[in-house]
Formats: structure tokens, C-alpha cells, sequence
């Protein structure tokens, strides 16, 4: 009887957890846009962690320009904007921030600020590197991005998980891997995009929270993917003897020879 209040009272929490977000989902909209992939990522993890509200995801319009988008109630919306404002300005790299209460219907149905409802409903997607820390390293120019993420896996035990162009020439190396190595291999890719080329921007996230690694890009070979349930069927190479059905072989007739039969008939009417 206890094992069956327990699992009843998860599934209302669990039911009751998905209403409020679904509800939070439709509620006020939070926007904060930046000139850099890393300081976006580092602002959207800001505003996730100083309210509770919900990323839905990354807007990229070209020449560098990035927005976070956030769902949630207006409290929260507003504390969460204040936040990443902040952060974005802290690295620099802030353009500007807006809050809309209630958004109108139609907003919801064109802008891309609820493209990510489905992947809420169905939990969201994991991979190989997930509940590991994030390292960003962005620079101006392909081959001081492909120099640094070398001198990032050499350095340290990483593994490049995806890369991310947003316009303007700037393109960012993510590494994935424990605290400690990412911090190794972030400085050493650091040094080596500065050697090649540019270094635009750098961030490290110790501990990013599964909501942020669902907006993040990882490639394919990462994504852990359903495997089908095998069964084992054994079938027998042999039929034992008594199993075997028995053929009766019918008889064969014998019909007589047509060239030995008389050649006069007589039909008889």
C-alpha cells in the first residue's frame, strides 16, 4: 500500500511539475542579445540559475548578433533579464535586453520563442557528454578556431563536442570534459588562437544545467540513441526423430497400355 501511495504521489508531482511549466511556457518573455556565442551561453546559464524561468533557446540573426530566449512568469522574467543584462555587460558584450509581459498569441505562433515545447513535453535529448563542464573558445577566423580546439584536446582530457558559427567571421570551438581539464585546455586554446589568428571570447561553465545543454549543439557522434530490445530466439538446427511426420507414400497404379488394346471397338448404343 505504501509503494503504491509513493508511485501515486510522483506521478501527480511529476503531472503538476509539467502543467507549470507548460503554463510558464506561455506566460511573460524575457530577450537578452549579445554580440558573442560564449557570452551568450554564459548569460542564458545566469538567468537560469538567479530565477525560475525556462530557456527555449538561441536566436542568431548574423554579424555575431545572439538572443536568449526565456518563458516563465513575469517576476521571474524580469529578475532574469536584470540578471543576464548584467552578465552580458560584465563580458562586454552586451546589445540589449527586452521583457513583454504577454506576449500576444501571434507572437507565439510565428517567432521562433516556443520551438522548443515539444522537446520540454518529451524531456529533452542526452548524450555521452552530459553533467560534464563546458569550455568555449570563440575567434575570428576558421583556422584559429580548428588550431585552438587541437591545442585543446592535447592539452587535457576534453572532448570537442560541436562547433557554432554565428556570422561576422566568429565561430566557437564547445569542449566538454571534468572542471579541472577544461580549464587546462580552455587556457591552451587561448594561447593558440591568439598565436593564429583572433581570440574573441572564452567561457567556462562548471556546472551547467541540463535545461542549458539542451540549447547547446553536440554533434552526432555524441547523441546517445535508442537501441531496440533484442531477444534471443532459439531455434532447433535438428528435428529430433519422434518429432518428424511421418509421409505415407501412396501406391502407385500402374494404367494399362494403350497400343495393347484392340484396335476395332465396338460401341454398343
Amino acid at each position: 500500500m505504501d509503494v503504491y501511495n509513493q508511485r501515486s504521489i510522483s506521478t501527480n508531482h511529476g503531472a503538476n511539475q509539467a502543467a507549470r511549466r507548460e503554463k510558464s511556457l506561455e506566460g511573460a518573455l524575457g530577450l537578452v542579445s549579445t554580440r558573442s556565442f560564449p557570452a551568450i551561453v554564459g548569460t542564458a546559464d545566469m538567468m537560469l540559475k538567479s530565477a525560475g524561468v525556462y530557456l527555449i533557446g538561441y536566436e542568431k540573426i548574423g554579424d555575431a548578433h545572439c538572443t536568449a530566449i526565456i518563458r516563465g512568469g513575469i517576476a521571474d522574467v524580469r529578475l532574469a533579464v536584470e540578471a543576464g543584462e548584467r552578465t552580458a555587460k560584465d563580458f562586454g558584450q552586451f546589445v540589449s535586453s527586452l521583457v513583454i509581459p504577454r506576449p500576444y498569441p501571434n507572437l507565439n505562433i510565428v517567432l521562433p520563442i516556443t520551438n522548443r515545447l515539444k522537446d520540454f513535453a518529451e524531456g529533452g535529448s542526452q548524450s555521452r557528454l552530459s553533467n560534464l563542464a563546458i569550455g568555449l573558445v570563440e575567434t575570428r577566423g576558421f583556422p584559429a578556431m580548428v588550431g585552438a580546439a587541437d591545442a585543446m584536446l592535447k592539452a587535457a582530457e576534453v572532448q570537442l563536442a560541436a562547433y557554432e558559427k554565428i556570422g561576422g567571421g566568429l565561430c566557437t570551438a564547445i569542449i566538454r570534459g571534468t572542471v579541472a581539464n577544461v580549464a587546462v585546455a580552455v587556457e591552451a586554446g587561448m594561447n593558440e588562437a591568439e598565436r593564429i589568428g583572433e581570440l574573441s571570447a572564452v567561457m567556462v561553465i562548471p556546472r551547467p544545467l541540463d535545461e542549458l545543454e539542451n540549447t547547446l549543439p553536440v554533434a552526432s557522434c555524441w547523441v546517445e540513441k535508442s537501441q531496440p530490445i533484442s531477444q534471443t530466439i532459439n531455434i532447433p538446427l535438428s528435428i529430433k526423430e519422434k518429432e518428424k511426420e511421418v509421409v505415407v507414400e501412396a501406391e502407385i497404379l500402374e494404367l494399362p497400355d494403350l497400343s495393347k488394346l484392340p484396335s476395332k471397338i465396338t460401341e454398343y448404343l
